[in-house]
């Protein structure tokens, strides 16, 4: 038999029951079309979470107040950072650019609108630290820190929400009636795990310790942000500035960190990992569909060698060897399992990207790997589920397959 009549001959035996042979394909399309959405996902929320670790940079490094937690219970909150620290930090010789952070709710109010938003005193050099670009206007500098003048940078969400104008520069805002002038808005970037990264208010950190929140410590800070040279060593600049902490704060030797440094590069590293293995537990419980689809053809092919007995006496009452009516039942399987497979791909990829971009508004990678999967799984599916019950077909006695009816 040519490869020609093995194929026109599988394709009628598969249409002689159209409802099990669609039954069968369809526990293979419903398999490979778990495998590649489960994939695609994987890959989604990878790639958003390596992008958004990577707006900010692997040399970021972000130190917060307060003790670790330990036992599950936080061993203080309190703010032991100042803007001292930041400042005797931006000594260090593999430290680009440091900024001290303190965040505040705030309530804004333009014309007859107010927006509830995050207020952040910063430092000029949190424009370099978090990657921040300007649409409109410019930063402030670090005259307006050291005056705590009331000049704010504001988010285009923020902006948008006031019913400000495309460009705002030059209008005033009042936050719990201390009035700001608009100085500058950033350019667009969209949400991070953080929340919006286009809705905030950027002021000096002098004005919010002493105007805004009118704090008893006008120094302390929660948190400092700083951005390494692209050549340090991450973990050797870590370590100094633990030391130099820990020397300022007074701590001893046996003492706790009064601090919480924050390695960006590690972390991403960690959620890269963490992603890898969520992706790998996704396409293992996609897996279960394909087995079930295995067994299904299986199944069809077993009933199908014990409907077509008589068919297969009469096969090698002519002459037809073992190996004839094994590559026969194996090209039924494997055709039934490729069918499958193509559409679950097809229908697979087409709904991971409309779904992922008309819906979710996520950009959702396409890699050829899903392609060789299903040709892969439609081969190994096809050779694995139908060994079995070629090989019980090829060792059928032609006289007992003869007389059975």
């Amino acid at each position: 038999m040519t490869l020609n009549d093995i194929l026109k001959e599988s394709w009628l035996s598969i249409g002689g029951n159209k409802v099990r042979s669609f039954l069968t394909v369809l526990g293979i399309i419903i398999g490979v079309m778990a495998v590649v959405i489960m994939v695609a996902v994987g890959e989604t929320v990878q790639k958003e979470i390596t992008g958004q670790f990577s707006s900010l940079g692997t040399n970021t490094v972000m130190i917060r107040a307060g003790a670790a937690q330990t036992g599950g219970i936080r061993a203080g909150n309190r703010q032991t950072l100042t803007i001292e620290d930041a400042e005797f930090i931006a000594k260090l010789p593999d430290v680009a650019a440091v900024s001290p952070v303190q965040n505040s709710g705030a309530q804004v109010i333009y014309g007859n609108k107010n927006w509830s938003t995050s207020m952040t005193g910063v430092y000029p050099d949190y424009t370099t630290v978090q990657n921040i670009e300007m649409e409109y206007g410019a930063f402030f500098d670090t005259s307006a820190v050291r005056n705590a003048s009331t000049h704010a940078v504001i988010g285009p969400k923020t902006a948008s929400e006031l019913g400000m104008a495309k460009n705002p520069v030059g209008e005033v805002i009042r936050v719990q009636n201390v009035p700001f002038v608009v100085i500058g808005v950033t350019k667009e970037r969209g949400d991070s795990m953080m929340g919006s990264q286009d809705d905030m208010v950027l002021i000096p950190i002098t004005t919010l310790k002493k105007r805004v929140q009118g704090s008893r410590f006008p120094n302390s800070v929660s948190m400092i942000a700083l951005k390494l040279f692209q050549d340090s060593d991450n973990s050797v600049v870590i370590d100094q500035i633990s030391a130099l902490l820990r020397d300022r704060h007074k701590l001893r030797a046996g003492d706790e960190d009064d601090f919480q440094v924050m390695d960006m590069k590690q972390i991403m590293e960690t959620m890269t990992t963490v992603t890898g293995y969520l992706k790998l537990l996704l396409i293992a419980i996609a897996a279960v569909s394909l087995l079930v689809g295995a067994i299904g053809i299986m199944n069809m092919m077993l009933v199908s060698v014990a409907e077509r007995t008589r068919e297969i006496g009469i096969r090698k009452a002519i002459g037809a060897r073992e190996s004839h009516i094994i590559i026969q039942f194996l090209a039924e399987s494997i055709m039934i399992s490729f069918i499958g497979s193509m559409v679950g791909l097809v229908l697979g990829v087409g709904l991971s990207q409309g779904i992922g971009r008309f819906i979710m508004g996520y950009n959702v990678p396409f890699s050829l790997w899903p392609v060789v999967l299903s040709i892969s799984v439609a081969v190994v599916v096809g050779l694995a589920s139908g060994v079995m019950p070629a090989i019980k077909a090829a060792k059928l006695n032609p006289i007992d397959s003869l007389r059975y009816e």
